[in-house]
């Protein structure tokens, strides 16, 4: 179609006699061409490693000669370069070098399974990420509460929302199994607390009403809640959203042990899916010292507390 498009140095030059199927085919050619340079720059730079044409890879002034030859800088050209050479060996010609990037980590046979599903189904390159994601919880199954008595816990509940969340929003289930409200609220935790106990409860807003019937199914009452402002955004159906709650609930009377009154809103930026700031749990131990804790739905176990989880 080189009558209907002309490319230059710094141009693309379209005839107004071009018709929209062209058109849009021009864009699809457009963007394989943006996965082939990707490519090209990665074998490039893989070859120039594999004979040591300007040294090894880890001095950091050949990358300074690279970002010099390309005018890319040397993170992007590292990029190129690793997925380049983690795929090479089963590359699809019908799938960008996005797709390959979202499984260069990949064993090769797995790297085939996800990119076949790709080319087969159409998959976008988020869809494939989450696709991959998803397939990689892992959890345990039939795990069995501590028989123990505890004077406060420490919760990040699956939730499971019942709306469906916008198309380029990531779902929970990619991260980890979720639970219904029914599951949450018939958990035992009334066999495992003292009569006068602290719930430390972490909610979104579109579960807040939700949390307080878990709070009371766990034999607590609401007091007061902290905000963590997350910085970063997430979209929502209302509003874009960028804080999550923390309720306090207290079962009979369990009063501060030490007496600090923390501002109620703390702001960090967050970072990983579901991961909370530090300083809340050091919030929790100062003021509650004494206590004798549990979390539940932990991803990692913590000193001075019990850690429960199908995740740890």
């Amino acid at each position: 179609r080189h009558e209907k498009a002309r490319f230059e140095k710094n141009a693309l030059i379209i005839s107004d006699t071009i018709t929209l199927p062209e058109w849009k085919d021009l864009g699809q050619a457009l963007r394989q061409v943006e996965g082939c340079v990707q490519f090209w720059i990665g074998d490039w730079a893989m070859y120039g490693d594999k004979r040591g044409f300007t040294g090894k890879y880890t001095d950091p002034k050949v990358y300074d000669e690279l970002e010099e030859i390309t005018g890319i800088d040397r993170r992007t050209i590292q990029d190129y370069k690793t997925v380049s050479y983690r795929t090479s060996a089963g590359r699809h010609a019908d799938l960008g070098f996005s797709h390959h990037r979202e499984v260069a980590k990949l064993p090769p046979e797995k790297q085939e399974t996800y990119l076949k599903k790709a080319s087969e189904e159409n998959l976008s390159v988020r869809d494939l990420r989450e696709q991959v994601r998803k397939d990689s919880v892992t959890f345990t199954e039939n795990i069995e509460m501590p028989n123990d008595k505890y004077d406060l816990v420490y919760a990040d509940p699956p939730w499971q929302y019942g709306n469906s969340l916008p198309n380029y929003v990531t779902t929970p289930d990619n991260y980890y199994p979720l639970m219904s409200i029914d599951q949450i609220c018939q958990m035992p935790i009334k066999e495992i607390i003292n009569k006068d106990a602290v719930l430390f409860l972490w909610v979104t807003s579109p579960m807040l009403q939700d949390a307080f019937k878990v709070i009371e199914a766990w034999g607590f009452k609401y007091k007061t809640s902290f905000v963590w402002d997350k910085i970063k955004h997430n979209m929502g159906h209302y509003s874009s959203v960028r804080h999550e709650f923390l309720l306090l609930a207290i079962r009979g009377s369990y009063p501060l042990h030490n007496l600090k009154l923390y501002d109620s809103v703390y702001s960090e930026e967050r970072t990983e899916h579901s991961k909370k700031p530090q300083f809340y749990y050091q919030m929790i131990e100062d003021i509650y010292c004494n206590a004798k804790k549990i979390e539940l739905f932990s991803r990692e176990k913590r000193e001075g507390w019990y850690s429960y989880g199908n995740q740890l």
